[in-house]
């Protein structure tokens, strides 16, 4: 099993934008989720195994955003044990895609490897993404 936390507030994948260059639309990610992706590289490859995984692989990701200020200190010690979630956007899946994306070629070869998925969107005084990659059938 590969596991490793990037710590930080967390970035969803932002919409594709779109530009024409020489008269055709060309996608682009927004500089957020780029930047945010590339730092989540540059963690996992602390991490990387010596060649990138194969076969079925189960991917749990635990998404840990700041807890609001406008909440009271009882509704954000709440909030830390768990008790209260987020339920706002971004959507669970938007994180998971920005991490999907940053890993593939670095810890697994490619993201239809990934069968199974494990995702939670919690509050946290500590915000952060914990990830946990684990090869199925072995």
């Amino acid at each position: 099993m590969i596991s490793f936390t990037v710590y930080g507030e967390p970035v969803a994948q932002g919409r594709p934008r779109f530009t024409t260059v020489g008269g055709f639309p060309r996608a682009y990610d927004p500089a957020k989720s780029r930047n945010y992706k590339d730092y989540v590289r540059l963690v996992a490859t602390e991490h990387k195994p010596d060649k990138p995984l194969e076969g079925p692989l189960e991917l749990h990701v635990t998404v840990l955003r700041s807890i609001p200020k406008s909440f009271s200190r009882k509704k954000a010690e709440a909030a830390e044990r768990g008790e209260i979630r987020p339920t706002t956007k971004p959507d669970v899946d938007n994180y998971l895609k920005g991490v999907k994306d940053a890993l593939k070629g670095i810890i697994w070869r490619d993201d239809s490897q990934i069968v199974r998925v494990v995702a939670d969107k919690f509050y946290s005084f500590n915000p952060r993404i914990e990830i946990d990659v684990r090869e199925l059938g072995r």
